[in-house]
C-alpha cells in the first residue's frame, strides 16, 4: 500500500516530502549546520575536509532515520492496522506539516508539545554529541549525525507516521532514506555556506516562505487524500 495518499510511487513522495521539508531544514537545522561549521578551526576549513565532514553528519542523520522508520514499521506489524487506522495516519503526518510550519514562522507555537515527548529522549542523547565536538574528523561527523537524527523535530514525526501506516520494515528504512535524500540538498548547501546563510535562515521572510511552502505540501496531502476516500 502507498502509505503517502499522494499520487506518487511510495519512495518518491518521501524524496518530495523531503526536499519540501528543505525550507524546514534551513530555517530550523540551518543553524545547527552553521555552529557545526563555524566550530572547524578555521586552518582546518579547506573544502575538501569541510564536505566531507559535510556528507558524514547527514549519512549519519539518514542512518538515523532509516533505523527509527524501520522499528516503527516493525511496531506496526504488531497491530493489524484498519483502512480507517491507515487513512488518520496519513492526515495526521499532514497536521504535523502544518503544526510545524505555523511554529517554524513563529505564528503558533502548539508543535512544543508534541515535540515534547521527543526531548525526553534528547535528554540522554545530547550530552554524548557535546562530548564528539568540535569535530575535525570524518568519523567523529558520522557518529554526531547518528545522535542528530533523533533529534525532536514535527517534519521526522509526520514521516513516521507513514512508516508506521505502511507496517513493514523493510519499507520503513527505505522511505525515511528516501526522506533523508530529499533533505539533503538544504542542508548541505547551508552548511557550504554557513556565514553567508547564516542571517538570510534566521529572517523573518525566509522562515514564513520555508512555512507556506510546507503548508501548501500538506494541503495537497489532505486534497489528494480527500479525493480518494470521498
Amino acid at each position: 500500500m502507498n502509505p503517502t495518499g499522494l499520487d506518487l510511487p511510495p519512495l518518491m513522495a518521501a524524496f518530495v516530502f523531503g526536499l519540501m521539508g528543505g525550507a524546514h531544514c534551513i530555517g530550523m537545522c540551518g543553524g545547527i549546520m552553521s555552529a557545526l561549521t563555524f566550530a572547524v578551526p578555521p586552518s582546518m576549513r579547506h573544502p575538501a575536509r569541510m564536505g566531507g565532514l559535510l556528507l558524514s553528519y547527514n549519512t549519519g542523520r539518514i542512518v538515523s532515520y532509516m533505523s527509527a522508520g524501520a522499528l516503527v514499521a516493525l511496531l506496526g506489524t504488531l497491530f493489524s492496522l484498519s483502512a480507517t487506522a491507515r487513512l488518520l495516519l496519513q492526515v495526521f503526518a499532514a497536521l504535523m506539516l502544518i503544526l510545524m510550519a505555523l511554529y517554524i514562522a513563529n505564528w503558533w507555537k502548539g508543535l512544543l508539545k508534541v515535540e515534547a515527548v521527543g526531548r525526553r529522549l534528547w535528554r540522554f542523547i545530547e550530552p554524548v554529541g557535546r562530548r564528539l565536538m568540535p569535530v575535525v574528523y570524518i568519523p567523529q561527523a558520522f557518529a554526531l549525525g547518528t545522535l542528530w537524527g533523533w533529534l525532536p523535530c514535527g517534519l521526522v514525526y509526520s514521516m513516521l507516521a507513514w512508516s508506521l501506516a505502511i507496517a513493514d520494515p523493510l519499507q520503513g528504512a527505505l522511505l525515511m532514506g528516501a526522506f533523508g535524500l530529499g533533505t539533503l540538498p538544504a542542508l548541505l548547501a547551508t552548511g557550504l555556506a554557513a556565514r553567508q546563510l547564516s542571517h538570510l535562515i534566521r529572517h523573518p521572510a525566509t522562515r514564513s516562505v520555508a512555512a507556506l511552502t510546507i503548508i501548501a505540501f500538506a494541503l495537497w496531502q489532505l486534497w489528494t487524500l480527500s479525493a480518494h476516500n470521498l
